[in-house]
């Protein structure tokens, strides 16, 4: 994860627990109040299009926002952090509200947050240990080109996108004059957040984006696409709600499957950001308190007419780069989106989605990896390839499953290694015993290569295996070695297994194997000489 955080990264988003020491209080607060309106802002046209892909009502995707990303800004595993509804889930989503209606979604989201629950309380998130680098480089990467993507559909006639019942492609796109338009704002947008960190502080640099390209669109009277156009975001405060399905197996068997996808793309996704932002923040841990924290929020939102959600990237960035670094900045963000349902509506629906479109575009920018274009013809192939393909799984289909194959691809790719490594250096002893030092790893992977390594037929009488270099690893070694003892044992000659290890001796003892202990067994656990004669292994001296 180190490599992650190269000098570009750092540099746009780094500014650690030491700023925040030595800031006032006073300070702190203005500056986490103004990153969570800053996030409140770039949450409006992300959660409103998610919906939209999902097929549900916009306030069903600003519900999910608000009451996910108050409940995680409250309990989560990483202060800073921002969740709400995301793509990645809306995508799964789709197909259960087109079959069996929203209400079928929302007990969805209940079971899906209950799973959550139960994950963190069995600490399943230490399994995230497992994600090797090449695959962060990937993630990271595919969600910086996903974020792209999806700001494409705002340069769609408004209307267009949501009426092709997905909100992402097959609207009319704009041309001539109304796109030049939007690019000049999207680029204006873009150069004011560059620019304003080398004039102040005092206002977060993607704030001073949107209000500044927002207020001369609105005084110029500019046409170009609103947050208004894309949909109405008025409402109501969000009210509790039983799902209305019948509680039968029948439902059961309906909303199972879906929820154990979102509840493992959830937690995939809300983990690697957990991560990525620990990384920025210099924090470790807090797996465990972040899938409780995420179940906890759907089950809520299930029960008030949300559709779920879990950690935005994204939108975490944003937070982020704005100073964000408390669990302030996040219940503001998640109180702001209340009050633009609520109250504030009209006067965010004239905001130029121009502006939003120019902070994602800078949130991409800051978190493609841009240095794993030069370390791939560094590193190993196998690593270039994996980074490559997490990062096209990621666009093609979705985070989880990108990081399940990069997973995947990496483990094989790592047996595999190991497995040629196997081998061993032959001598004689002085009194005519031929003896092979195994060196590599003995695995299942390699237990075919270290059985054809011996010449049971040809070799002497007396024959001796020597591990001090290799390590046996699992029940596949140790029946490759019970295969190779026996050849030897049926050729009537004598065979000693020297340099087992401690912990294999206890393998081989819960195996089963044909071993029986010595009175003058070796105190230590780090070397021992085991004999095969007439069918038993002995310890011998």
């Amino acid at each position: 994860m180190a490599a992650l955080a190269d000098s570009n990264y750092l540099s746009q988003f780094s500014t650690g627990e030491k700023e925040i020491s030595g800031r006032s209080r006073n300070e702190i607060v203005r500056t986490e109040v103004l990153a969570g309106l800053t996030v409140a802002l770039a949450l409006v046209p992300e959660a409103v299009a998610f919906a939209f892909v999902a097929g549900v009502h916009p306030l069903v995707g600003l519900y999910a926002a608000f009451i996910v990303g108050l409940i995680t800004a409250l309990f989560g595993g990483r202060p800073g952090m921002i969740s709400g509804a995301t793509g990645a889930l809306a995508v799964v989503m789709v197909s259960l509200v087109a079959q069996h209606g929203v209400e079928y979604l929302f007990a969805t989201v209940v079971l899906m947050g209950l799973l959550q629950i139960l994950a963190g309380i069995f600490r399943l998130g230490k399994f995230m240990r497992l994600v090797p680098h090449p695959v962060m480089l990937g993630f990271v990467n595919g969600l910086a080109i996903v974020i792209f993507l999806a700001q494409l559909s705002q340069f769609q006639v408004p209307g267009t996108a949501e009426a092709s019942g997905h909100g992402m492609a097959g609207g009319e796109w704009l041309t001539g004059w109304p796109l030049v338009i939007m690019l000049g704002l999207v680029a204006l947008t873009m150069a004011i957040i560059w620019g304003t960190p080398k004039l102040t502080r005092a206002i977060p640099a993607p704030l001073a984006g949107i209000a500044i390209v927002a207020g001369i669109v609105i005084a110029f009277g500019i046409d170009v696409p609103r947050v208004g156009d894309m949909a109405s975001i008025e409402g109501g405060l969000p009210t509790f709600h039983i799902p209305a399905v019948p509680l039968t197996w029948e439902t059961l068997t309906i909303i199972l499957p879906y929820s154990l996808i979102l509840a493992a793309i959830g937690l995939i996704e809300s983990l690697l950001t957990l991560n990525l932002v620990g990384e920025i923040v210099h924090e470790r841990g807090g797996a465990s308190q972040e899938s409780v924290a995420q179940g906890v929020a759907n089950v809520t939102t299930g029960f008030f007419g949300g559709m779920g959600g879990c950690a935005m990237i994204g939108q975490s960035m944003i937070n982020v780069k704005s100073g964000g670094r408390t669990r302030i900045s996040g219940i503001a963000a998640a109180l702001f989106l209340l009050a633009f349902i609520v109250v504030a509506a009209p006067l965010i629906e004239k905001i130029p989605l121009a502006a939003l479109v120019g902070v994602m575009f800078m949130v991409v920018i800051g978190t493609f990896a841009w240095r794993s274009l030069t370390i791939m013809r560094k590193v190993p192939l196998t690593d270039a390839i994996v980074i490559v393909l997490v990062t096209v799984v990621t666009v093609a289909t979705d985070l989880a499953t990108a990081v399940v194959v990069g997973v995947i691809v990496s483990a094989l790719a790592y047996a595999w290694q190991n497995a040629s490594r196997i081998h061993a250096k032959i001598s004689e002893t002085p009194d005519g015993a031929k003896v092979y030092e195994i060196q590599g790893p003995l695995f299942f992977g390699s237990s075919d290569g270290f059985s054809e390594l011996f010449d049971p037929a040809g070799d002497p009488d007396h024959v001796v295996i020597d591990f001090a270099e290799s390590r046996v690893a699992d029940q596949s070694a140790l029946t490759a070695i019970e295969v190779v003892a026996g050849k030897y044992l049926k050729a009537g000659k004598k065979l000693e297994l020297r340099h087992l290890s401690h912990d294999c001796h206890k393998l081989l003892t819960k195996a089963g194997q044909l071993m029986v202990d010595s009175d003058d067994d070796p105190d230590y656990a780090i070397a021992a000489n085991y004999q095969v004669r007439t069918g038993v292994l002995h310890m011998g001296h």
